[in-house]
């Protein structure tokens, strides 16, 4: 059953990890290439259809899973130990960095009114925007992919002990 959990567990941080992943080295490099109009507009729409149940699943999920497997595996060194860092990685990295600082960011964005807004204000939202997500976005990138590559060493670990 735990073993179960734990790859379970795998699963959803891979799947935050690769979503992460690919903003780094793909969307955001696309939306870059924008204008200034353009740029902004799309990223309010990514950030509102982003915000759907089978990502808070996946996300969320993630934030509690963690926790709930390292106690699973207490007292199972090192299974344990990867855990408990990957927790801490996933927490304060991905879950941690998104609500204080993508989150009131995405909020920002959210109440600009693009239409409305001269192109110099439009462009003074754009740089007050983008590096500080992008920024953001790769420490959230690290540090999930630091979180699953734990968990899967938790997985190895697991797995040869019950062997």
């Amino acid at each position: 059953m735990t073993t179960v959990f734990l790859l379970i567990t795998a699963v959803l941080t891979a799947l935050i990890a690769g979503l992460f992943y690919a903003y780094s080295c793909s969307v955001v490099l696309g939306l870059g290439k924008l204008s200034d109009t353009e740029y902004l507009k799309s990223m309010q729409n990514i950030n509102r259809e982003i915000l759907n149940p089978v990502f808070f699943m996946s996300f969320m999920g993630t934030a509690v899973l963690l926790p709930v497997a390292t106690f699973l595996f207490r007292g199972e060194q090192p299974s344990f130990l990867f855990l408990l860092l990957a927790s801490a990685a996933y927490l304060i990295g991905v879950f941690g960095v998104t609500i204080v600082g993508n989150v009131p960011l995405n909020d920002m964005l959210d109440k600009f009114d693009i239409s409305g807004s001269t192109m110099d204000v439009v462009k003074q939202m754009r740089d007050r925007f983008e590096n500080r997500w992008n920024l953001l976005n790769n420490v959230r990138t690290v540090f999930s992919v630091i979180s699953i590559a734990l968990v899967v060493c938790a997985c190895i670990w697991n797995r040869q002990l019950t062997q």
